[in-house]
């Protein structure tokens, strides 16, 4: 095992890395601004009747469905649960749409079989270019579905197929998964403060 003093060096240059991220991003203005405008379209959506779709893969699909229950469940506040649903949930699902069409189908199949006009789909990719994400967000839009994208600094694939991106300053996917839940924690208690 690696010495005390070498473990401790790497906390502190990773703990300083998330700290520069999240910096970048209270510094820049598209970025605050993207959070504040995914909030509203998120109140907008849920106040009209819709609910909220949520895909991603691997530590983004545990983003999707946290956010999600965060929704449903509360975040400060005792209130009526928000409507709100990972696509990545499933494994029933899942597989069998893996396996029967194609892994780069598996959130559009669902998209199309629970989504509704007026819905909202959140995608996380963090390079913004993962093939089912993209898909379902371009399904989500032919749908006439809100298109919300969450990725790293370029947007990637993502950028064209969403309404709104949140695109987080960097090209670590650590440090993007992590400045990922911050914002969708700010969106939630904004959300939840609008709708309580």
């Amino acid at each position: 095992m690696s010495d005390t003093g070498s473990s401790r060096e790497k906390v502190s240059k990773r703990l300083n890395e998330s700290i520069a991220v999240k910096q970048a991003m209270l510094s820049d203005e598209h970025t605050v601004g993207a959070i504040a405008e995914i909030a509203s379209a998120l109140v907008e959506s849920i106040r009209a009747g819709h609910k909220v779709l949520l895909c991603g893969n691997g530590g983004s699909a545990a983003d999707a469905q946290h956010i999600a229950a965060e929704l449903v469940g509360r975040f400060y506040t005792n209130r009526k649960p928000l409507p709100a649903l990972s696509l990545a949930v499933n494994t029933s699902t899942i597989t069998a749409l893996s396996n029967d069409f194609s892994f780069d189908d598996v959130f559009t199949r669902q998209v199309h079989g629970l989504g509704q006009s007026g819905d909202t789909l959140i995608g996380l990719s963090t390079s913004g270019d993962s093939e089912n994400v993209y898909r379902a967000l371009a399904t989500a839009r032919e749908m006439d579905m809100t298109t919300v994208a969450f990725t790293g600094t370029s947007g990637g694939k993502l950028l064209a197929v969403s309404d709104h991106c949140l695109r987080i300053p960097s090209e670590d996917t650590a440090r993007i998964q992590e400045a990922h839940i911050t914002a969708a924690h700010i969106i939630c208690e904004l959300v939840e403060s609008e709708l309580t």
